[in-house]
């Protein structure tokens, strides 16, 4: 009977599994879940972090929260979801290592597609070349937000400037730092 149910439940969609998952809180589903996509998760953190370890971390972790996940968010197409999940965890790891996050170029909407020939590795060490390129206020405005992860109340406070003046420093910081990536040799595409 159980194994008449576990093939029933593969033939469901992933949308399907979830509805299901959040009405009757059946584990069945996440186990299906797990064998469709354990391994692209385990590949996206390799992608990103280079390290077999901390990739198994990754996707250990993700696993385990992810019955509570499900139940948390409305998720319109899983998959995309869930490599956006991974991605995020995966940069949350590096920015513990102190390394500059995905933050600042995803707000820029650059993202590893956009810089085919790199690696994770490489963009940042362009990103930290060009940082100090910037004008002394963004650049250090950026690095506390960014790296030293310190709220726009905590920048304020210790370079003693207005909040506004921190918010503005970050956001043409940003803008800044996107204008010079696009313009560098590295982040553009090589079809051009």
């Amino acid at each position: 009977m159980f194994g008449f149910k576990r093939k029933e439940f593969r033939l469901k969609t992933d949308e399907e599994l979830i509805g299901l998952y959040k009405s009757n809180r059946n584990d069945l589903c996440i186990a299906i879940l797990y064998e469709r996509y354990a391994h692209l998760v385990l590949g996206t953190a390799m992608k990103y972090l280079k390290n077999s370890q901390d990739a198994e971390d990754v996707s250990m972790n993700l696993f385990e929260k992810l019955p509570l996940k499900i139940l948390e968010h409305e998720i319109a197409y899983f998959k995309g979801w869930l490599y956006r999940v991974v991605k995020n965890d995966c940069f949350m790891i590096l920015r513990k290592k102190n390394r500059i996050t995905s933050e600042i170029t995803d707000s820029m909407e650059m993202t590893n597609d956009d810089m085919p020939g790199l690696q994770i590795e490489d963009q940042l060490q362009v990103l930290e070349a060009i940082l100090p390129t910037l004008k002394e206020d963004q650049r250090i405005c950026v690095e506390l937000f960014y790296i030293k992860d310190m709220s726009y109340q905590q920048i304020s406070e210790h370079l003693n400037i207005s909040i506004l003046a921190v918010k503005s420093a970050i956001q043409n910081g940003k803008r800044n730092l996107k204008i010079r990536l696009e313009t560098h040799s590295a982040f553009t595409n090589e079809n051009e």
